[in-house]
């Protein structure tokens, strides 16, 4: 007697077979052959600099007599040479303590006032929400450089429209661009155009948030600032999280702000940050070497800062994520 069995185990193709060679075709193929161009541009125009990066900060000009001979130039191995000399480098000093100084103004200001317009848009009495995000967000939208300009004009007393009022009114302000207040005008360009981004991620986050948890705290007596405050910030304490990793990652490569503002200000030089020391010694000094090796440095310094932030917050912000 025959038995004939029609199991899963009847189902199973053949190595080498068609279906075989279909599933792998729409499994692995067609995935991959979709990544390709991301895969591609991400390899020719992030990773190949990285590395071209790297290589050139071990590098430096070798000068041979005068220097005018067709092989008097040479490129030859520096070993850390240049990074001792970026590290040590007064100019790198100060650029990055007024960078620090510049972040510990701009950061709690900016998310602040975040948190305080994304609490006040998920507020069930704020009227006109739709026309109030947008003119909140709106300044995100315009270029760093274009508000850096307007700003600027609206910084130089000779043409700014408040210090012509002021003066009608007998009172003279002080101007934004002098050397002991220019980091608050760059700090100001910077929270105008930063608000609107962090407040549009934390007020996602707010309308993701069940309200049954805010009926909840109704029903208990709890009013909108007593929601606001044991309710809504730990439960958006990821995206808080977030946005201040943003913030800080923006504040340590800032760069459009004071090379815009330098041609009105005499008070802002060529390294007030890193990012514009990297650029002087890359495009005016033609020390791509020692360029190279200062832009490793930053991003190394980033990246640590940035791990250690989330280190220390990781437990308090998504320790109620990973609960069982």
């Amino acid at each position: 007697m025959t038995v004939t069995r029609t199991g899963p185990a009847a189902k199973t193709a053949a190595p080498g077979s068609p279906r075989r060679a279909k599933n792998f075709k729409s499994r692995v193929l067609v995935p991959y052959a979709m990544l390709a161009p991301g895969i591609i541009l991400f390899l020719v125009f992030m990773a190949a600099p990285i590395v071209y990066t790297l290589f050139l900060s071990f590098q430096k000009k070798k000068v041979s007599g005068l220097g005018l001979g067709k092989n008097s130039q040479s490129q030859v191995f520096a070993g850390l040479d240049n990074y001792l000399s970026a590290l040590t480098d007064p100019e790198f000093t100060a650029s990055v303590l007024r960078v620090l100084l510049y972040g510990v103004i701009l950061i709690p200001l900016m998310l602040g006032f975040a948190l305080l317009f994304a609490l006040l848009l998920d507020s069930r009495r704020t009227r006109a929400g739709n026309f109030s995000r947008t003119a909140i967000f709106l300044p995100y939208a315009v270029p760093a450089v274009i508000s850096s300009l307007l700003w600027g004009f609206l910084y130089l007393p000779g043409v700014s429209p408040f210090h012509f009022v002021a003066r009608q009114l007998g009172v003279e302000l002080p101007s934004l661009l002098d050397p002991n207040l220019v980091t608050f005008a760059i700090g100001n360009i910077a929270l105008w155009g930063g608000v609107g981004f962090n407040m549009i991620v934390m007020y996602t986050s707010l309308k993701a948030v069940p309200t049954e948890i805010y009926e909840a705290a109704k029903l208990d007596g709890c009013s909108e600032v007593q929601t606001a405050l044991r309710i809504k910030i730990p439960i958006i304490a990821p995206a808080l999280v977030m946005t201040a990793l943003f913030s800080m990652i923006a504040t340590l490569q800032v760069f459009a702000e004071p090379t815009t503002l330098r041609p009105l200000a005499n008070s802002l030089s060529t390294s007030w940050s890193p990012l514009m020391l990297v650029y002087r010694d890359a495009f005016t000094r033609n020390d791509v070497f020692s360029a190279a090796a200062t832009s490793i440095v930053i991003a190394a310094a980033t990246f640590i800062i940035s791990f250690l932030f989330l280190r220390v917050v990781q437990k308090r912000a998504f320790g109620q994520e990973n609960r069982p």
